[in-house]
């Protein structure tokens, strides 16, 4: 006989909200905890893989053990991001909506704290909230926990991490030594047992799983890049997949913001999620994500905590965290509810080591992947689109009336031209990008420099059209491909302006390059093209083209990226995202490209 919620010992009104809900049966975290939290006051320390139901597993017995007629608050949560409280806020509703007396608040930082201070006066029976606002509310006197019966505290380790040691002494102080003390945590480091000994009394201790191990449905792979090769492996592995739905980690707010700068710049459904952003913004962003419009989020570790997405495809770990036990937690990020997930790392030879010591903690081994080549990319987008033009439901009441126009406009066509037509229509761009593209997996033909925006094999080249002649990256490849410069010309790094652009070429096609130019005296949209070499001269610390024309209005090229940046993350968050459902999206999973 199966485990059910209500053979757990939760009531009826609980169970049928879970119902509502699409909670058949409880997950083994549950199976253990719910029924240890009803029939026990013991203090618990409760480990499981991010994804596997921990909310569920301490707010259930909660909801069912808190007296409705008391109007004491009872219970206090705490967890270490706006988000995370959010959300376990929004499931506690959701649980209890049967339960119309129950009544939850959460207070957070970033909102404003009055209209939160008028929700407590109302009376709040179980309160979630975050480490720094709950002490806010304990010094106004506003939040009074001396009656509470339960103290969750939800990703303990990380409340640490912040730096929240201090607002959890004093929210302990806040509390009666009766209280019933819950621990929940994914992982197990050794901040988790200095928090069960200074503030738990002889816990029992319950775990789904081993500690720390990774979840069976996700495969983890790396790919050996260097920093100059780091963010083209990103793309390239985001082009294998037309239907990735993930997350993309970076270390720090400021990396996570280029690096979804550059992905929408690239015409890619991204934003960035971190704590720079305003709560309006991060609200914003998560439904979009929530809604698939988004369709890569690039998060910072803190952000992405209480992200509530069962079906994300991937996890890439752009940079791996400075904590190896941080990365159960990204990970676990897939491979939700029963589905099959990623967890993808990139790293450079230097940081290769480091895999070892995460796989003995998930006991799971990395599989060496080859970073895409442009053939195999297009194979699998052009076939993504032929599957997705197949399987297209065809609205006949809408188009009959414009079908005899259009097939008028068709007729002489064979069937095999017009499928070559139709793909050439919607894969040219692809094609043009991915053309005689290196192979970064050759990692010594890039170095290993530390970022750098040029390499001193390539030679910078200035020409005269930008974006408001509609040029786009994937444009100015295809007009170089155009002049047959050279069978294994490596194209590098590309800047559109408004009215001209830069682009990089293998220093061993300088001379081709020009004279390709010149004597095919190509046009673009009408308008004649010219091409010359740029040199950076140090002393003015401006652009110069050779032959002494000074384009120090041009800018530095970092600095322009940086004022790309800072107006993109001003805007970041009201620029509607498009979805890659969306009719416009060119049949990719997302909006044509604009590389």
């Amino acid at each position: 006989m199966s485990t059910t919620f209500l053979s757990l010992g939760l009531q009826d009104p609980i169970n049928k909200a879970l119902l509502d809900l699409g909670y058949e049966k409880p997950t083994v975290i549950q199976q253990k905890a719910i029924p240890q939290i009803i029939s026990s006051t013991d203090d618990l320390k409760a480990f499981a893989q991010t994804g596997t139901g921990k909310t569920a597993a301490f707010s259930l017995p909660i909801i069912e053990l808190a007296d409705q007629n008391n109007s004491n608050i009872q219970a206090i949560i705490l967890s270490p991001t706006r988000e995370l409280a959010v959300q376990i806020g929004k499931n506690i509703e959701d649980f209890s909506k049967y339960l119309p007396q129950l009544k939850v608040v959460t207070v957070y930082g970033g909102a404003n704290i009055e209209e939160q201070i008028k929700k407590l006066k109302r009376g709040a029976h179980i309160v979630v909230g975050t480490p720094g606002r709950t002490v806010d509310l304990i010094k106004r006197r506003v939040l009074k926990l001396q009656n509470v019966q339960w103290l969750v505290l939800d990703e303990a380790d990380e409340m640490l991490n912040m730096g929240f040691k201090d607002e959890l002494d004093k929210i302990l102080v806040a509390t009666p030594e009766t209280k019933q003390t819950l621990l929940f945590s994914a992982t197990f480091p050794k901040e988790v047992e200095a928090i069960a000994k200074n503030y738990m009394t002889k816990p029992i201790e319950i775990t789904s799983g081993e500690k720390n191990t990774g979840s069976d449905n996700v495969n983890h792979e790396y790919y050996l890049v260097t920093e100059k090769t780091r963010y083209a492996a990103l793309k390239r592995i985001t082009d294998l997949h037309p239907n990735i739905y993930g997350i993309v980690f970076c270390r720090t707010r400021r990396e996570t913001q280029q690096v979804a700068n550059n992905l929408i710049k690239d015409g890619y459904n991204a934003d960035a999620l971190h704590g720079d952003l305003s709560q309006l913004q991060r609200d914003s962003i998560m439904e979009k994500f929530h809604e698939k419009n988004i369709q890569i989020l690039v998060a910072t570790d803190v952000a992405a905590r209480g992200l509530d997405v069962t079906n994300l495809t991937h996890v890439i770990n752009y940079k791996l965290p400075d904590q190896i036990e941080n990365y159960t937690h990204r990970s676990g990020r897939t491979g939700r509810a029963g589905n099959k997930g990623v967890s993808i790392v990139l790293v450079s030879k230097k940081e290769q080591s480091r895999l070892n010591a995460i796989e003995r903690i998930i006991k799971k081994k990395f599989i060496h992947q080859q970073v895409p080549s442009g053939k195999e990319i297009c194979q699998n987008q052009l076939f993504y689109l032929i599957d997705k033009v197949k399987n297209i439901d065809v609205n006949n009441e809408e188009i009959v009336t414009f079908l005899p126009s259009i097939y008028e406009k068709l007729e002489g066509l064979s069937r095999e031209e017009l499928i070559q037509k139709f793909v050439s229509l919607e894969f040219n761009t692809f094609l043009s990008y991915y053309t005689n593209a290196p192979d970064l997996n050759n990692l010594s033909s890039f170095g290993n420099s530390r970022g750098t925006a040029s390499s001193e094999n390539m030679t910078r080249f200035f020409i005269n059209i930008g974006r408001k002649d509609r040029l786009n990256p994937a444009k100015l490849i295809g007009l170089i491909n155009d002049q047959n410069i050279g069978d294994k010309i490596n194209i590098g790094s590309i800047d559109i302006l408004d009215t001209f652009s830069f682009f990089e070429i293998d220093k061993n096609f300088e001379k081709e390059t020009l004279a390709a130019f010149k004597a095919n005296e190509p046009d673009f949209n009408g308008r004649s093209i010219n091409v010359e070499i740029t040199k950076t001269d140090r002393s003015s610390g401006g652009k110069k083209r050779k032959g002494g024309v000074n384009t120090e209005g041009f800018g530095r090229r970092k600095n322009t990226k940086t004022t790309t940046s800072s107006k993109r993350k001003s805007k970041l968050s009201e620029k509607p995202s498009r979805s890659f459902k969306d009719k416009k999206t060119g049949g990719f999973g997302r909006r044509r490209r604009a590389r």
